[in-house]
């Protein structure tokens, strides 16, 4: 069996999807997408303000149409944002369309690598993003195990480290 066409990346924010997504995409030669910077570049605005101006359902509808755009794409490793499994639609596409790969991290990682980028993650717009996240986990963590084809830890893990983890994965499906 060939290498997938189409591999997504899901996992809560701050599992290193964009990053991990890059190299992964360039070692195989694929492009590489993420729905959250299609977004942006639909708009012409950033996250945030979708959520500002939308709310988190309207983002969610924006979402999925991007899911359902760029699940069209070939040869494609495409990132997903952290909540884009909360929707029955977009799971059905995850699903249907390509080899779902779940990067698993903890709160402590989550906390420390989302410290700095709070501004671009309005779910954390909070008083307490621990919680938050704790909150968010609870929520999607079933969701991510249900989809997954195969799940990876990224804590600790340089992207590198989790590069041999995947190519050993996809190995055997050349």
């Amino acid at each position: 069996m060939p290498i997938p066409t189409r591999i997504f990346l899901i996992g809560p924010m701050g599992a290193g999807k964009s990053s991990i997504g890059r190299e992964l995409a360039r070692s195989l030669g694929y492009e590489f997408r993420d729905t959250d910077e299609y977004l942006r570049e639909r708009t012409g605005v950033d996250i945030a303000t979708i959520f500002d101006f939308e709310g988190e359902a309207g983002f969610r509808k924006r979402e999925t149409d991007a899911v359902a755009a760029l699940s069209e794409l070939d040869r494609a490793v495409i990132a997903t944002g952290g909540g884009t499994v909360v929707t029955e639609e977009n799971r059905r596409l995850l699903r249907e369309r390509g080899y779902v790969i779940y990067l698993r991290t903890s709160l402590d990682y989550q906390l420390a690598r989302t410290r700095q980028s709070r501004h671009d993650r309005p779910m954390l717009h909070t008083d307490n993003p621990e919680q938050r996240l704790r909150d968010l986990a609870a929520e999607r963590e079933p969701y991510y195990q249900e989809l997954a084809d195969f799940t990876v830890d990224t804590d600790g893990q340089s992207v590198k480290q989790v590069m041999r983890r995947l190519s050993a994965d996809l190995q055997p499906l050349e």
